[in-house]
């Protein structure tokens, strides 16, 4: 008898063995129906894998993860079928998953073009519907080598010839198609419903660009229409959010090919930038924090000492003077270090926390550069606490108060929480580990926020906390983070004196709430859609007059505005009013306010509210107030 134990705890008998679509019959018809795969002792298997004696299974559906990430690699191999019917000539290379969907690399003698991916979705459709069985087999190594030489598709006998001689490879079929994959796979094509291309880019075999140029079809695959739909009308609405559209339309920034992934900042982006930048300066100076700046460059022999020479060499730029070689910096935390042991400490100075806005520089591939959230050079409101073991917990808690506050102000409430814990590879004891694991767990769990726990992906020096946001269509950004680090005080020499007069190295938490804020700035930009509340607004109000006979009033509504602190521009043109509303309402300005003749009898203006909203006439001094209480509630 083969017994199986299921999730519920459970346990089914079988005389003889079964496979995952067997057990999945056997528990009901809905399920075998739903079924896309199995977890056989935590390991993903096919519906068609047989097991051999007792074991562990869990159902896969579409409704897990695993069952998405299952269509969207099964959704690969259908586009690779059904651009091998279409274009027989193409050869095949590489499909994976990606966020939100997958792609397949190609080879082909002509560009594809839009009119191909359609023809290329519609053959996906035809094949889908015809629910044709996916078919496993395994090959030795040799064999499967020989086999796609004789199909001519030489990349993917290439990629089975870098595999150790003497291993087998495993293969799936649909159809007339076949291709090498570890799997597992949906039992038919005809549980691929929901899917759709989206674009062709260029790609190099093997990301190697002294290699040849493939041509890379992105597609996106979703359990229901519903989803797919709802994540199509997402992209429609991040496009006319997109921070780089926005960008030029809005004079913030601009980026250049003179100077690929910096940012060039225009007075209104500027003006936007100092908003953020002194928020975080005050929230550095109302927690603790002492505000510190470290230099751009420092010698080789600090990064040596950090291990970032050797870890991280290639995403640092180099320089040299005088036969010594420096490096820019990629982060701040070394020159905290150096900071902090420039004079003897005592365990009565801890905590101490310091804050600096820090420009570091990394080497990014030009291909993953994007607009300002993803750049070469960035400024972070960089953070770190110097303290002992026992006092990581209450400065967690504390960070994550803070940070909630932060975020909240800049227009975000939904956030995810992951704790990443100790990997293989790391420094440390196990009983440290352990007290640092704890600390970062209850330190949420008193702060009231559920979170999700990342076994391993914690740094090599200790564990860390993830604070990830959404946005207002629903996009997940991973902004701050709080990292528990043993060692990098110790490896520069950092101690403080205890209280029975020792010394000991101190704990190092690293944190930052916004992260870059070049890349926060993209996302503000985004998540306001450009129309940035009044307290960040580069110009928070226009004044504009209907004739030139107020113009000294709307100046000197406008100077009296300016003595309030508020950041005002005046528009005496001679156009016509609804032409300069207009205008400015695109320019996305808070307020607008239109004096005419009426208005300056009264000491009056009339109000427009952003989104085309008519407030009225109002005294001026009324309309300070209700500004001032805009930007004091930051709404």
């Amino acid at each position: 008898m083969i017994q199986i134990t299921l999730p519920d705890g459970s346990r089914r008998e079988f005389e003889h063995p079964v496979t995952v679509a067997e057990v999945a019959a056997a528990i009901g018809a809905g399920l075998a129906k739903a079924a896309l795969a199995g977890k056989v002792d935590g390991r993903l298997v096919d519906t068609s894998h047989r097991i051999e004696a007792d074991a562990s299974l869990a159902i896969v559906t579409d409704k897990d993860a695993e069952g998405l990430e299952i269509i969207r690699h099964s959704t690969a191999h259908l586009l690779a079928y059904a651009v091998k019917e279409l274009f027989p000539e193409a050869q095949v290379t590489i499909g994976p998953v990606v966020e939100n969907g997958f792609y397949y690399d190609f080879a082909y003698k002509r560009p594809f073009t839009p009119e191909d991916l359609v023809a290329i979705e519609t053959r996906m459709v035809e094949l889908a519907r015809k629910d044709e069985p996916v078919v496993r087999r395994v090959l030795p190594r040799d064999e499967a080598v020989d086999y796609f030489k004789s199909l001519g598709e030489h990349y993917k006998a290439e990629i089975i010839g870098s595999i150790p001689a003497g291993e087998e490879v495993s293969l799936y079929r649909e159809g007339g198609f076949e291709d090498l994959c570890r799997g597992p796979h949906v039992p038919s094509t005809g549980r691929l419903r929901h899917f759709k291309l989206m674009k062709v880019a260029g790609a190099y075999w093997r990301g190697d660009q002294a290699n040849e140029q493939l041509q890379r079809i992105y597609g996106t695959a979703w359990p229901t229409k519903d989803a797919l739909q709802q994540y199509l009308t997402m992209l429609e609405e991040a496009e006319k959010r997109d921070h780089r559209k926005l960008g030029r339309e809005l004079d913030l920034f601009h980026m250049e090919e003179t100077a690929p992934g910096l940012v060039f900042w225009h007075p209104k982006g500027w003006t936007v930038w100092q908003q953020v930048e002194q928020y975080m300066r005050a929230v550095y100076r109302d927690n603790g924090y002492q505000e510190v700046k470290g230099p751009q460059i420092l010698d080789k022999s600090l990064w040596e000492k950090t291990g970032h020479w050797d870890n991280y060499r290639d995403n640092m730029f180099v320089t040299e003077s005088e036969k010594r070689e420096y490096a820019l910096k990629p982060m701040n935390c070394p020159g905290h270090v150096l900071i902090f042991k420039s004079q003897m400490r005592s365990y009565r100075d801890l905590p101490l926390r310091y804050g600096e806005f820090g420009q570091c520089h990394r080497n990014e591939p030009s291909g993953a550069l994007h607009g300002i959230m993803r750049v070469r050079g960035f400024t972070q409101d960089d953070g770190h606490i110097f303290c002992t073991e026992d006092q990581i917990l209450d400065e967690c808690v504390a960070y994550t108060a803070l940070l909630q506050k932060v975020y909240r102000d800049f227009g975000f409430t939904d956030i995810i929480y992951k704790v990443a814990t100790r990997p293989d590879k790391r420094v440390g004891s196990e009983a440290l580990w352990d007290k640092a694991e704890f600390a970062v767990m209850e330190s949420l769990r008193r702060s009231g926020c559920e979170f999700i726990v990342s076994p391993g992906d914690g740094a090599f020096y200790g564990p860390k906390i993830e604070y990830t946001l959404k946005d207002a269509i629903g996009r997940q950004w991973q902004c701050g983070t709080m990292q528990v680090d043993f060692n990098t005080a110790e490896r520069l020499g950092g101690e403080y004196v205890t209280d029975t007069s020792g010394r000991a190295h101190p704990v190092m938490l690293h944190r930052a709430i916004v992260g870059s804020l070049e890349r926060f700035i993209g996302i503000l930009i985004e998540q306001h859609a450009g129309a940035l509340p009044a307290w960040l607004a580069p110009v928070q109000v226009v004044v504009t007059a209907i004739t030139d006979s107020q113009s000294a009033y709307a100046e000197s509504v406008a100077k009296s505005l300016q003595k309030q602190g508020v950041r005002v521009s005046i528009d005496l043109r001679n156009e016509k009013i609804n032409y300069k509303i207009r205008e400015h309402s695109m320019q996305k300005v808070p307020y607008i306010l239109v004096v005419g003749d009426k208005e300056k009898a009264n000491g009056a203006v009339a109000v427009r509210a952003r989104g085309n909203l008519d407030l009225g006439v109002m005294p001026l001094a009324d309309f300070q107030q209700k500004l001032a209480s805009d930007i004091a509630l930051k709404t």
